[in-house]
């Protein structure tokens, strides 16, 4: 589903309306008709199609975040695939002040990066990663992984953000992001690891043991990778669920 498909961002449009409007052949702004509505209404429909037009063209990911009901910005994602920075974050524990963060793997645009605590971890290369992105998506980064990196490094992100768990459970979904894979159908090649695991692996790596910060790395990445998996398969069954099965009522 795209944003193009969208009305539920104007004001005086609820769900309701909105699958009323595909059920009437309005699938897309381009099929809008003023008819079909009540003209205030219309208007601001028009004004909507208007603005978000240009600010489409423009690639302004951060004006549909604002104006799309959190519920639904998972549709921001067809439009800004392209643009999107899968993240996941390790740590010691999960307290902000005293725990620290291990690593960060990110997915952008078919490469994967790892940055290491002592190494390459710094607030200007994360900064960097973000400035690329126009969308980041995460598995309860929104509570953890995004509060964690902003205490950590001093860090104000202000890229919008898709946070998996919450679409997911609009599906059904629920548990944490390794119960969900398995439920999709995605699997892993250290399924036995978890975060407890990392938290291990990192305590091994400051004490000399060969091949555990290799490890740590490795199931950082499996973790990124996946979400890009997991968003795909997310947006496209709400895309059936919410916006084919509206205009399958408009054929029968």
């Amino acid at each position: 589903m795209r944003i193009e498909n969208s009305f539920i961002p104007v004001r005086g449009v609820g769900e309701q309306t909105e699958r009323t409007l595909w059920a009437e052949g309005a699938t897309d702004w381009d099929c809008f008709e003023p008819s079909l509505v009540g003209p205030t209404t219309a208007d601001n429909i028009e004004s909507f199609i208007e603005t978000a037009s240009r600010r489409l063209e423009m690639g302004d990911s951060a004006f549909f975040n604002e104006v799309f009901p959190s519920s639904e910005r998972w549709r921001l994602y067809e439009n800004f695939r392209e643009e999107t920075c899968f993240f996941d974050i390790e740590t010691t524990g999960l307290n902000q002040e005293y725990d620290m963060v291990t690593t960060v793997s990110y997915h952008q645009a078919g490469e994967t990066t790892t940055l290491v605590h002592g190494d390459d971890l710094t607030a200007e290369n994360l900064q960097a990663a973000i400035d690329q992105a126009s969308l980041l998506v995460s598995f309860n980064g929104i509570r953890f992984d995004q509060p964690f990196l902003e205490a950590s490094f001093g860090l104000e992100i202000e890229c919008p953000h898709l946070d998996l768990l919450y679409p997911c459970k609009t599906l059904g979904l629920s548990g944490g992001l390794k119960v969900i894979e398995g439920e999709i159908g995605l699997e892993r090649e250290r399924p036995d690891l978890s975060g407890r695991d990392a938290v291990r692996l990192w305590r091994q790596h400051e004490s000399g043991v060969d091949g555990a910060l290799e490890t740590l790395i490795s199931y950082n990445r499996e973790d990124t990778v996946n979400l890009k998996t997991l968003a795909e398969t997310v947006t496209d069954r709400l895309h059936q669920q919410v916006f084919e099965q509206a205009c399958q009522r408009s054929v029968e």
